[in-house]
């Protein structure tokens, strides 16, 4: 797939560009991520992630029906 923007699978639309956000600790806000592998609990974090890739999810959003296709293409900043 191109870097450019994708048309709508159902409407055939051009798709507008967003994102989907993370509400973290202390209701900050940050880009949605998504990592590999299964999710493996922790006891101090929550969910394991070291050693994981991270990437930072882009979304496009369908004007016309609301479908929503996600994409994962930038590496995420590892804090």
């Amino acid at each position: 797939m191109s870097p450019t923007e994708p048309t709508c699978h159902a409407c055939r639309q051009p798709m507008e560009e967003g994102l989907l956000v993370d509400h973290g600790h202390h209701n900050s806000t940050q880009p949605g991520t998504w990592m590999e592998g299964k999710p493996e609990r922790s006891w101090w974090k929550g969910l394991k992630t070291e050693g994981r890739e991270v990437w930072q999810i882009t979304s496009y959003r369908c004007p016309r029906c609301g479908l929503l296709q996600n994409y994962a293409r930038i590496p995420a900043a590892r804090s």
